[in-house]
C-alpha cells in the first residue's frame, strides 16, 4: 500500500508542481515579423560557419574542460569586436560589475544589463559589444554585472546578485550617488530570463520600476515545455548542440533534476517568468528568431503579458541565430534589430514625457 501511496504522491508532485500549466493557448498571435523572404545575408552565413566550428571545439574534453573552454571562448568574443564605449570597473554592493558608457550616454540615465550564457558562462566582458550598443540606443550608462554562475553556485544565487545590483543602481550612477532620470533593464537568453523575472520582483517589492525593458531571445520556461525546442532543433546552430542530449531525457526526469539541483521547481516564476503574474509590468520588448529553439518562450511570455494588461510586444526575424544582436554592426539583421530597440526606447521616453506633462 505504501508503494502505491508513494507513487501517487510522486506523480502528483511531478505533474502538478514541477510541470507548470499548459501554455499552448498563448502561441498566437505571432507578433511583428521582419522576415522579408530574402533569406540570410552573406554575413549571417559567415556567422553560422563560425558558430559551427566553435561548437565542434566545445565538444572536446571532459565536462569541466568544456565549461572552461566555453567561458574562455565567450570572453574572447569581445576582443575581436569593435566598440567605442568607455569601460569602468565597479562594485554594485558586493556584485562585481562594470560601467559601460557610450560617447552619447547621459550618466543621469541608467540601465542594468544581464548577460546570457545558459547560467553557466558569460560575463560583462563577453557582452561588451551588446552593452556598448545598449548604452548608445538608451543614451544611458549601462551597469553590466558579473552575477554568480552555475554549477559553482545555485541559480537563485545569480538572481540574488541581479536584485542586489538593481537596488544599488537605484541610488548610484557612474559619477556617484544620486537618483536616475530614466531606468532601463535588458538581457539576452539566460539574461533575458533574469530580466523578466526581475521585473516581477521589482513590482512585488514596491521599488521604482524601470521605464522600459528589452529581452533578447529570452528563456522564459524552464520546464522545457515550448514546442519550438523540438521544432527548431535542426535550425538553431547555437543552442542545439547543448540541448540535443538533454531533449533525449524524459521531461519528468529533467524537472526532478532541476528541482534537486537548484532547490526550486522548474515551474516556479522565479526561474520560469512565463508562469508568473504578468500584470502591471513596464513596457517590454522581446525579440526572437523564428529559427531558434526559444522562439515560443518569447512569444508565450509576450502573449501572456498582453493578456494580463501589460504593454509587451514581440518582434521576430525569420532565419537568424540565437541572440544575433551580438553581431552588430557586421550583421545587417543585427543593425535592423538595434534600430527597432532604439525606436522602442524612444517611444517609451516620449510616453513618459507626455505622462509627466499631463
Amino acid at each position: 500500500m505504501w508503494i502505491i501511496t508513494l507513487t501517487g504522491a510522486l506523480l502528483v508532485i511531478t505533474y502538478f508542481y514541477l510541470r507548470g500549466t499548459d501554455l499552448e493557448a498563448y502561441d498566437e498571435p505571432r507578433g511583428q515579423s521582419f522576415d522579408a523572404g530574402s533569406g540570410p545575408s552573406e554575413a549571417h552565413r559567415a556567422v553560422v560557419d563560425s558558430l559551427r566550428a566553435g561548437s565542434s571545439m566545445m565538444r572536446q574534453g571532459s565536462g569541466p574542460e568544456r565549461l572552461a573552454r566555453l567561458r574562455d571562448y565567450m570572453d574572447g568574443v569581445s576582443e575581436s569586436q569593435a566598440y567605442s564605449a568607455k569601460i569602468t570597473p565597479t562594485n554594485a554592493n558586493g556584485v562585481p560589475a562594470e560601467w559601460v558608457l557610450a560617447q552619447s550616454a547621459d550618466p543621469a540615465r541608467r540601465a542594468l544589463y544581464l548577460h546570457g550564457g545558459a547560467f553557466i558562462a558569460g560575463s560583462p566582458k563577453s557582452h561588451r559589444n551588446i552593452t556598448s550598443r545598449f548604452s548608445e540606443v538608451t543614451g544611458a550608462a549601462v551597469l553590466a554585472i558579473d552575477y554568480r554562475l552555475m554549477p559553482e553556485h545555485r541559480r537563485l544565487e545569480g538572481m540574488d546578485d541581479c536584485r542586489t545590483a538593481y537596488r544599488w543602481l537605484l541610488d548610484n550612477g557612474p559619477n556617484g550617488a544620486g537618483d536616475a532620470d530614466r531606468l532601463y533593464v535588458g538581457g539576452d537568453s539566460a539574461g533575458g530570463n533574469l530580466t523578466l523575472a526581475l521585473l516581477a520582483w521589482i513590482r512585488d517589492q514596491g521599488l521604482r520600476q524601470v521605464d522600459a525593458a528589452v529581452a533578447l531571445s529570452p528563456l522564459t520556461d524552464s520546464t522545457f515545455g515550448s514546442d519550438s525546442l523540438r521544432r527548431n532543433l535542426e535550425t538553431d546552430v547555437m543552442l542545439a548542440p547543448m540541448l540535443r542530449p538533454l531533449l533525449k531525457i524524459p521531461r519528468p526526469l529533467l524537472w526532478w533534476a532541476n528541482w534537486l539541483r537548484n532547490r526550486v521547481p522548474p515551474s516556479d516564476a522565479r526561474v520560469s517568468p512565463v508562469f508568473g503574474n504578468l500584470a502591471n509590468l513596464p513596457p517590454t520588448l522581446v525579440q526572437v528568431s523564428e529559427a531558434e529553439v526559444l522562439e515560443d518562450d518569447g512569444r508565450r511570455y509576450v502573449n501572456r503579458a498582453v493578456a494580463a494588461g501589460s504593454p509587451a510586444q514581440l518582434q521576430s526575424w525569420g532565419h537568424v541565430v540565437h541572440v544575433w544582436q551580438m553581431f552588430y554592426p557586421e550583421l545587417p539583421e543585427a543593425c535592423q534589430a538595434w534600430d527597432e530597440i532604439e525606436a522602442f526606447i524612444r517611444s517609451t521616453d516620449d510616453q513618459k514625457i507626455t505622462e509627466q506633462a499631463a
